[in-house]
């Protein structure tokens, strides 16, 4: 569930946190693609991505300043707010993965550069304190832990430069959650963890590998690795709650995405789950 296009680099504006930073206000905004949550409402402005704010966007604006008071490059920089009250992101050059997937976007050398990425956010959000922000839905209770996620590493939610993740974007979902949750959305929508009948592009038939890569390049633990399976069912079923109730509630391009995906492909993917598990562990075993 991508929540929006946000591609950013930076440098925080010097007039304050109310302050949009310095982009030509001769530039016509340009809508950038991706997302559904935002869908048609994030732009470009010059050096600048414009976003609405959420309940939970000053979280978002805290973890983004700790990432750059730490020297985390892999995210955009928060800016200040506008004149319409949305956020100001500085942009981030590079390519987003956007469907139809190219080829270079689904090597075995790309999912590593996501797992490496993943694991250099981890580190540096190892100091944040989310502190009393309200943030986006939590994930399972037993998957909360003492690492800040981003929550939604959606293809298109990852900008590459010269065939290697670079940065992270739309930090929308972030939130309280643990390292095993984060890599098991991941690696779910990397490998991909579905049905072949599902997957149309040439990570068919290869998902089981590239999931042993993906948390082998990330590098977690016995204990954790053990976990992951479970973790990227729930972390499935998770989603689907949030966009049903996303549409319930009369998000119009959720209700779309949601009427989209059939009942029965979701059946089918929990069915998988369930029906793959040995094999699902068996290829996370040292």
């Amino acid at each position: 569930m991508s929540r929006g296009r946000e591609q950013c680099t930076y440098s925080r504006g010097s007039s304050g946190s109310n302050s949009p930073g310095n982009s030509d206000s001769s530039d016509s905004e340009v809508v950038l693609r991706g997302g559904i949550a935002n869908e048609g409402e994030v732009v470009r402005l010059g050096d600048t991505v414009r976003r609405p704010q959420r309940s939970w966007s000053p979280a978002t604006h805290a973890l983004l300043r700790h990432l750059e008071d730490v020297g985390f490059d892999g995210a955009p920089r928060f800016l200040g707010i506008d004149e319409q009250d949305r956020e100001v992101l500085s942009y981030l050059p590079g390519t987003p993965v956007v469907a139809p997937y190219p080829d270079w976007a689904l090597t075995d050398e790309a999912l590593v550069s996501v797992a490496e990425l993943l694991r250099a956010y981890h580190d540096a959000v190892s100091t944040f304190d989310p502190g009393l922000h309200d943030w986006a839905p939590a994930p399972p209770r037993e998957f909360v832990g003492n690492v800040l996620c981003h929550n939604d590493l959606n293809l298109d939610n990852v900008i590459f430069r010269d065939g290697r993740a670079a940065a992270l974007i739309d930090f929308d979902l972030a939130g309280p959650g643990s390292a095993t949750w984060d890599v098991a959305c991941a690696a779910r929508l990397w490998a991909p963890l579905r049905s072949d009948v599902d997957i149309v592009d040439a990570r068919r038939g290869h998902g089981l590998g590239r999931l042993r890569l993906f948390v082998d390049s990330y590098g977690l633990d016995e204990v954790d690795r053990a976990r992951v399976v479970e973790g990227a069912r729930l972390n499935y079923l998770w989603f689907c709650t949030l966009i049903r109730e996303s549409a319930a509630r009369g998000h119009a391009a959720f209700a779309r995405y949601w009427r989209s995906v059939s009942g029965a492909r979701v059946d089918r993917t929990v069915r998988w789950f369930d029906d793959n598990a040995t094999e699902l562990h068996a290829a996370l075993r040292a």
